[in-house]
């Protein structure tokens, strides 16, 4: 059974966190909440705390299929700023594992020269931190092990992708249809 991390820092959009949290876990899928610090309770973007399920000392990474990072100007900053959590996201691109990011986030892929001759797509006034990708204007761009998406009216179709790589697409189809989602 795939298990899928995603990592919560303060400023984080709160709807592009849980949205791939609740599909995923609609769709059968183990996914971890986890706070970079060492408190479980993060303050997202606008001001609505969540209780992650553990920090990021207690992660580990071995265990995991995936590491997903939500946007969010400031959210954004402190993952980038998270030292031992960049340093799995290239280990995990490296490895061929799948990584994805949404909103402001994907740019931290294109700092770090994962997005090099890959399609992507990010929040639009941070494409151009998406450095040698071929950007894209679409929903969700999947491009090898690495998953795109571009903010918050995306939420749900970047869950849906990730739930359809680790669950198959009719699975992640019949989830579409029971939240009533109509691309």
């Amino acid at each position: 059974m795939s298990k899928i991390a995603i990592f919560l820092a303060n400023g984080f959009e709160e709807i592009e966190g849980l949205t791939v949290v609740d599909i995923c876990r609609r769709c059968g899928l183990t996914i971890d909440m986890v706070s970079i610090t060492e408190d479980r309770q993060v303050m997202g973007s606008h001001k609505i705390p969540v209780t992650a399920d553990m920090t990021l000392s207690q992660v580990d990474f071995t265990q995991y299929d995936c590491l997903v990072l939500p946007g969010g100007g400031l959210g954004t900053k402190n993952l980038e700023a998270c030292e031992p959590l960049m340093q799995q996201v290239d280990a995990f691109y490296a490895a061929g594992k799948y990584i994805a990011a949404i909103c402001a986030a994907p740019s931290i892929f294109g700092h770090r020269g994962i997005l090099q001759g890959k399609r992507a797509c990010s929040y639009p006034c941070f494409e151009d931190h998406l450095e040698g990708a071929a950007v894209t204007a679409g929903p969700v761009e999947i491009d090898g092990n690495v998953i795109t998406s571009r903010g918050m009216g995306t939420s749900i179709p970047f869950g849906l992708a990730i739930a359809g790589v680790f669950c198959g697409q009719n699975k992640a189809d019949a989830c579409a249809h029971s939240i009533v989602f109509q691309p």
